[in-house]
């Protein structure tokens, strides 16, 4: 079954799962390139996404077949932002490895192309991503984020997330020096 994507004069936003788009063969052949443009792009302009440099499209297929696995595993979730078609955002998280761990998970990135920043989609893929995360019994959902991504650390707060720890001009890049800032997310009490 296609996943249902909209086409017509106003796109709209689809947030599909790993499954969505690895079953949509046009998506899937597309998806690894269209999701290395973005991260690349978003690296290249100085984002804060865990690259100094541009990643390579080998990197990326290589992170994302990893990635897609640990989902149909249940060991992580994948969505996708997709406007008209058109990848335009992506975000996973990943279960702990470690056994004494494994009721945790790491959201690991949250990247949406620079043309599509402030029309929610950074928030539609955190929101799914939490869903994901609470359906599978994740118990807490943690995160680290540069100090200076001051929309994202607000974007998340306002979904639930609190600071849990701070380390001081941990993240360099060149000269520059900024915090690392860890925050979680924790479901357990939750109804």
């Amino acid at each position: 079954m296609k996943p249902a994507l909209t086409s017509g004069v106003t796109p709209e936003l689809a947030i599909l799962d790993a499954m969505e788009v690895t079953s949509d063969p046009e998506l899937e052949a597309r998806f690894a390139e269209s999701a290395h443009r973005i991260l690349a792009d978003l690296v290249r302009g100085g984002a804060a996404l865990g690259w100094v440099e541009p990643p390579s499209r080998d990197e990326v297929a290589e992170l994302l077949g990893h990635v897609v696995s640990a989902a149909r595993a249940g060991d992580g979730a994948l969505r996708a932002a997709y406007l008209d078609r058109r990848l335009v955002g992506l975000g996973y998280w990943l279960r702990h490895a470690r056994p004494t761990h494994r009721p945790h998970a790491d959201l690991e990135k949250i990247a949406v192309d620079a043309a599509s920043h402030g029309r929610g989609v950074g928030r539609a893929l955190t929101a799914a991503l939490i869903t994901d995360a609470r359906e599978v019994g994740i118990e807490v959902l943690t995160l680290d984020a540069r100090g200076d991504n001051t929309g994202a650390l607000c974007l998340y707060r306002s979904l639930g997330f609190s600071e849990y720890g701070r380390l001081p001009d941990f993240v360099a890049v060149g000269e520059r020096r900024y915090d690392k800032v860890f925050c979680m997310l924790d479901f357990r009490g939750q109804a």
